[in-house]
């Protein structure tokens, strides 16, 4: 009989170190750039800064934030198991000054994040890619976040230590500036947490005074019914007449305090493919965009985060730049649009033609009234 053998000994648990070590040189390898962890301990403040911003109505439309509130003010309140999380960050740096588009205003301009691909689905398989990785090689169980759940992902980026945040309440980057896409996996893992980001801004307030409608009541506060990322994408309706003039050219979405950041200086371009600018979706012709029916919107925009807008409130943005252009070629583009099936369409072409020619812009006939107030 063979002699008996003992089984191999089990390898210990990594330390918390360890295994954050082991993570972060993972999600190096799966392509993020930039990777941090921290715990989740108790954080009184993010929560407070919530309910302020709340009580005041500053999230305007966007209710789901107000029926969110108990779960997003900390992520065990989100999921009470867990006890770490891993912070990433993936680069869409442009290669142009975004404020350079600002000038043609005969063109429209899209945020540099939504030139590209959606970034939740790049973000989104990165994340599961790494999350497969974690589970097989150290266990415990994950969740993945990209910007979709009650989760506040730019407090967890500062308190990782991935960048801070500024006074515009972005977060801010000493190696990639203001361009991070951010996602999150929360884990029940216990990993060594990295020292918290402090703030650089020191004395700088260009992000305040760039924004174009006020949106910034105080540094580090944000109104988001003043901003113009929140008027273009997530205010259904008419834009309040004293704020379309600031709009300018803007027709989705703002990069004015994010571009305008001194930090900037330390930003590199954006490695990933899927974030190159379609050609299409580079200051694109107003004229033509105010020609855009369902279909052509939907063409256009397929796999780009513009398409979750519509095209109505799209076009309504659109009528709003080409109002703002001071180009009375631009007539011929608004024109039509008094006849447009949606209300907020037409409200905007005749606002835009009052702003565009001397006279009332309501002589094209009955259709021409705006149905707000009329």
């Amino acid at each position: 009989m063979p002699p008996r053998t003992s089984p191999p000994p089990t390898a210990p648990p990594p330390t918390p170190a360890a295994a954050a070590r082991a993570v972060k040189s993972q999600a190096l390898a799966e392509g993020f750039d930039a990777v941090r962890v921290t715990t989740l301990e108790d954080d009184t403040v993010r929560g407070e800064r919530l309910d302020r911003f709340l009580a005041l109505g500053r999230h305007g439309q966007m209710g789901w934030m107000a029926d969110t509130a108990d779960r997003r003010r900390h992520p065990r309140a989100l999921w009470p198991e867990a006890r770490s999380a891993v912070v990433l960050g993936l680069n869409y740096g442009p290669d142009t000054d975004p404020l350079d588009a600002l000038s043609h205003r005969d063109r429209g301009v899209i945020s540099v994040y939504a030139q590209g691909r959606d970034y939740h689905d790049v973000v989104k398989k990165r994340l599961k890619a790494l999350g497969g990785w974690m589970a097989r090689a150290l266990g415990g169980e994950l969740k993945v976040f990209v910007d979709t759940a009650p989760l506040m992902e730019k407090p967890l980026a500062a308190q990782s230590g991935l960048g801070w945040q500024g006074k515009h309440t972005n977060l801010v980057s000493r190696a990639f500036g203001s361009w991070l896409f951010l996602g999150v996996i929360l884990t029940t893992l216990d990993l060594a947490a990295d020292a918290a980001e402090t703030d650089h801004c020191g004395s700088c307030r260009a992000c305040l005074d760039i924004c174009p409608t006020g949106a910034f009541p105080a540094p580090y506060q944000l109104d988001a019914r003043l901003c113009v990322s929140y008027l273009t994408i997530e205010h259904r309706g008419p834009v309040p007449e004293d704020l379309r003039p600031g709009l300018g050219n803007r027709i989705y979405g703002c990069d004015d305090c994010l571009a305008v950041c001194p930090w900037n200086k330390f930003a590199q371009r954006a490695a990933e493919q899927a974030f190159e600018p379609r050609a299409a979706l580079t200051a694109p012709r107003l004229a033509a965009l105010a020609g855009l029916d369902d279909g052509a919107f939907r063409e256009m925009f397929a796999g780009s985060p513009v398409k979750r807008v519509g095209r109505d409130r799209f076009v309504r943005n659109v009528a709003y730049a080409l109002g703002n252009s001071a180009d009375p070629a631009a007539i011929a583009a608004l024109a039509p649009l008094l006849h447009d099936g949606d209300e907020t369409v037409r409200d905007a072409a005749l606002w835009a033609l009052n702003r565009l020619r001397p006279g009332p812009a309501g002589h094209e006939g009955p259709s021409a009234k705006s149905g707000f107030g009329a």
